[in-house]
Formats: structure tokens, C-alpha cells, sequence
């Protein structure tokens, strides 16, 4: 219950369905009630690439959203692990693929790893860089840079 409790933290409502319950039909239940907000924001968590079942399920979610207007799909943004190393491309392939991405957050920048794969994820399928995690906190996501980005490549 990760979500719920950060959800909580930041004073956000939290909406689930029983454990286990189908993604797209929590998607489903969740658009129902989307007038009720001024952003819905779909977290599908833990998506192996390799795994064709999660995949499905994914864009199951995507076609749910989609089912209650074309509009209500502003963004489908992969959160990678700046740790993955080039592994990062070959996810990030399937996934644009999978549900047509419109961007990338990129997690973990304050650890050990720099990103550097994620040129070659961003230059192969142009796709932009929204937004960086910096650490755990609640505040410690951030607009992404490429000023700052680069200048942490070359320290």
C-alpha cells in the first residue's frame, strides 16, 4: 500500500479497487468518477517489458481511459530507473510500443548512476525527458534540466 500512503502524504484522494483486482478494471471504476477531478493519475507499477501478460494488462488500462474520450489521455509517461543502464532502451522500446509514451521520468539521478543510456532512449525514439527523481521524498521530483543533466554527466 505504497501508493495509498503517498497519496495520503501529499494530500491526495487514493482509489483502489479489492487486492488483486484487475488493472483496467480499476481504470474503468476510476474514469467513472473523473469529473469528480482536475487530474487522474493512473500508476501501474512494476511492468516488466518481458512479461507479454503485464504488457496486455497495460494497454487494457490505456484503452479504459481512452473508452471515456480520446482527450482524457494527456500523458503516458515510463518511469526508468537511471540505474538500468542500457537496459533502459530495450523497456523503453516495448513500452512506446505497448501504449505510445509521450515522455520519460527518469528516477534515481541521485544515486551512483548518471543516466547516460538515456540519451540513447531519448535520441532512438524521441522521447522527451518530463521530469526527474532526486530522491524519496515528497518534494524531490523535479522538471527536468538538460543543462543540469549534462553538467552531472560530465562531474
Amino acid at each position: 500500500m505504497q501508493l495509498q500512503e503517498w497519496a495520503r502524504r501529499s494530500g491526495c484522494d487514493f482509489f483502489s479497487l479489492k487486492e488483486g483486482a484487475d488493472a483496467g478494471a480499476v481504470v474503468y471504476k476510476a474514469m467513472e468518477r473523473k469529473d469528480e477531478y482536475d487530474v487522474l493519475i493512473i500508476d501501474t507499477a512494476g511492468r516488466m517489458h518481458t512479461k507479454e501478460p503485464l504488457m496486455r494488462e497495460l494497454r487494457k488500462v490505456v484503452k479504459n481511459v481512452v473508452r471515456f474520450g480520446e482527450d482524457n489521455l494527456k500523458e503516458v509517461l515510463l518511469v526508468l530507473d537511471a540505474t538500468l543502464g542500457q537496459n533502459s532502451l530495450n523497456q523503453a522500446k516495448v513500452f512506446k510500443e505497448a501504449v505510445s509514451c509521450t515522455g520519460l521520468i527518469i528516477t534515481k539521478l541521485d544515486s551512483s548512476a548518471r543516466g547516460g543510456a538515456l540519451i540513447s532512449v531519448c535520441s532512438e525514439l524521441k522521447l522527451p525527458v518530463k521530469l526527474v527523481g532526486m530522491g524519496e521524498g515528497l518534494g524531490d521530483l523535479y522538471p527536468f534540466c538538460a543543462k543540469d543533466f549534462v553538467e552531472g554527466l560530465l562531474k
